[in-house]
């Protein structure tokens, strides 16, 4: 009837007023900022609220839970609503480029996703146990448009190979910072180095940018069409772009490892026992270092008994153990007592066996742990101290 047919033109469709964007901003300062970050903007045009939802807030709770979470691995994330403008704001101050794609949802698709965030953002439901590659603000982002699209985007990126894994990954956006660099390349074990999908791979923002920008989803009339309508450069960074690749840093390694063997060797040498100065520098050198290698295994150990499921079975305790602890121990004892220096170098000959033991089993079939950069540094280490304290 003509009443129907008004009543339809002044009812709008639910979700129509509605438009989204993937969000995606640049790397910044932090260390935790340089895999960058994403959000879900959804615009209601008819009310001007426009809002931006993040789940990639820490939820830190009490100082002491939180330290205690943190060891665990049980890091509590949350999601929750921005105003996007002072989002936008905020990174323009930290000088973080930020991306907008405007997708091309249905209205029901749009209305759904927004449901979604809303339900999400509910105290009850916005807090989730954290994992840095599994489960972060990315894959968040990447699961909610999933579910909307019912299951097109692990369709289109869930079986294709990449040739990169999540140490690869790792390794390229720390490489500005060495220290960090390899404290986390030592502490990552084989688990994060399989090979990666492309779905695997949208745990990095700007990862999840990239590949939908040249999407194309089927639709119901038969049609496949690009999930990005448009995109625009929201805020504008003086940064420069992110690495395309990890720096080979082995030959480095390895040269500091021949330069440390060759030291301690000549702990054994004439000219070193003959100076009482040298003598007391070099064997202070191999205490300390002794002692962080020390350090580093009981951190190894440590990690397999929480749910830093990524760090478990670390095959660099062939080359940090808590063995090594003994020998800092010992050299630091054997100036007050000679007899602790038999036992630093009956200790060191223990890990120097532990660590060819380890290059063997590193170099065959069975071992998947990308680590030959430590065995470059460290066996070299190894071999010299105990054939220095012969």
């Amino acid at each position: 009837s003509a009443q129907d047919s008004e009543t339809d033109i002044i009812d709008p469709v639910p979700g129509e007023s509605l438009k989204v964007w993937l969000l995606t901003a640049g790397p910044g300062d932090a260390v935790w900022e340089r895999y960058g970050h994403n959000a879900l903007r959804v615009l209601d045009t008819s009310t001007g609220r426009d809002i931006s939802y993040n789940w990639g807030i820490f939820s830190f709770g009490e100082p002491v839970q939180f330290i205690v979470r943190f060891l665990q691995g049980r890091m509590v994330y949350m999601m929750a609503p921005f105003d996007t403008e002072a989002m936008l704001a905020a990174y323009e101050k930290d000088n973080r480029e930020v991306v907008l794609q405007e997708l091309d949802l249905t209205p029901s698709e749009k209305i759904t996703l927004q449901n979604f965030a809303e339900n999400n953002a509910l105290p009850e439901n916005r807090d989730y146990y954290y994992q840095y590659f599994r489960d972060n603000c990315s894959t968040r982002v990447r699961d909610a448009l999933d579910m909307v699209l019912k299951g097109e985007l692990n369709k289109a990126f869930g079986k294709t190979p990449t040739g990169t894994s999540y140490r690869w990954h790792t390794k390229r956006l720390t490489q500005a910072n060495p220290l960090v660099y390899t404290g986390m390349d030592a502490l990552l074990g084989p688990a994060t180095d399989r090979e990666l999908t492309i779905w695997d791979e949208l745990f990095l923002p700007l990862s999840l940018r990239d590949q939908v920008r040249d999407l194309r989803i089927p639709r119901a009339d038969g049609t496949a069409k690009y999930l990005v309508l448009a995109e625009e450069r929201a805020v504008v960074s003086t940064r420069p772009e992110e690495p395309t690749a990890p720096p080979n840093w082995l030959l480095r390694f390895l040269s500091a490892g021949i330069i440390f063997g060759a030291i301690f060797s000549s702990l054994r040498s004439n000219f070193v026992q003959k100076s009482a100065v040298l003598n007391f520098l070099i064997t202070g050198a191999a205490t300390v270092w002794s002692g962080l290698l020390g350090v580093l295994g009981l951190i190894i150990v440590a990690l397999l008994f929480t749910d830093h499921t990524f760090s478990a079975w670390n095959e660099n305790l062939f080359l940090a153990n808590p063995i090594t602890f003994g020998i800092s121990i010992s050299l630091f004892s054997s100036s007050l007592n000679p007899i602790w220096k038999n036992r630093a170098r009956k200790l060191s000959v223990t890990c120097a066996t532990i660590a060819v033991i380890g290059f063997i089993w590193q170099t065959g079939p069975i071992s998947g742990h990308e680590n030959g950069m430590f065995f470059a540094f460290l066996l070299p280490a190894h071999l010299g101290l105990a054939w220095g304290l012969r």
